[in-house]
């Protein structure tokens, strides 16, 4: 697959994992839609979107379901079509489920699982009728894996594989493909904006996440991802394992865990 005038959604740009595929669909001469909620941020990742024929920033946030047909509408008027679909947008969390609120395992949940759901939906007819396109999703190796303190990001990227998975199926014969992409640690802000049990954000980063791959690093092995078409990759360092060892050694990793804190 060539990237270049190909028009490229990313939703959660205007950040970290979102941010950085930008630049790396940027150089390979794609067009792109630069969504989130953050309006200057967009602007200044636009500015960075070097290599891009034209960028177009269209702020939203996916958990406001009933927007995101019209912001799809504003997409194809503005671009002509969708071609891939990158559904980034995301939030974490970092608190025991007996701590957590209900109200904060329905936003991550809304915004992690429903909002990519919701925004898939949208896209999916445009595509459909093109008989073509590719959906691109970032779950997270917390996808396969449970760890303390995720419960309900745990439970949101889960979620995504059995929607996308089936999906991938539903759609193959209409020549639409779903890639889904479980990174691990990332050097990003995902654990500094990441939820607490009352809802407000950490605002620490963790150290795990600090010293993982740089984002524009994860940009490159991702665009691989994408443009082999793959089904599904797992991106990280070490901790890429226990989606092995979950499969292969499920008691040995359950010991792994239970020693873990939250972090």
């Amino acid at each position: 697959m060539s990237f270049q005038n190909k028009v490229v959604w990313i939703t959660g740009a205007s950040s970290g994992i979102g941010e950085h595929l930008a630049y790396a669909f940027a150089a390979r001469g794609a067009k792109l839609i630069l969504s989130s909620r953050n309006d200057a941020e967009l602007e200044r990742v636009k500015n960075k979107c070097l290599g891009a024929p034209q960028v177009l920033i269209l702020p939203l946030d996916v958990a406001q379901f009933d927007r995101i047909p019209e912001a799809v509408q504003k997409a194809v008027a503005g671009m002509g079509q969708i071609d891939i679909l990158v559904n980034n947008a995301g939030i974490s969390q970092r608190a025991l489920a007996k701590d957590s609120a209900f109200e904060v395992d329905k936003r991550i949940m809304d915004v992690n699982f429903l909002g990519t759901v919701a925004m898939t939906k949208a896209v999916l007819p445009h595509m459909l009728a093109r008989k073509s396109g590719q959906i691109v999703v970032m779950s997270s190796v917390m996808g396969k894996v449970g760890f303390p303190g995720r419960s309900a990001y745990a439970a949101s990227k889960h979620a995504l594989h059995g929607f996308f998975d089936t999906l991938r199926a539903e759609v193959y014969r209409d020549n639409l493909k779903v890639t889904i992409l479980c990174p691990g640690y990332v050097q990003t802000n995902v654990t500094v904006n990441a939820l607490k049990g009352d809802g407000t954000p950490t605002n620490v980063m963790a150290e795990e996440t600090r010293n993982g791959i740089p984002a524009d690093v994860f940009a490159i092995k991702a665009l691989r991802v994408i443009e082999a078409e793959k089904e599904e990759a797992v991106i990280g360092g070490k901790e890429t394992l226990g989606v092995y060892l979950k499969r292969f050694l499920p008691g040995v990793l359950s010991g792994i865990i239970r020693k873990r804190e939250v972090g």
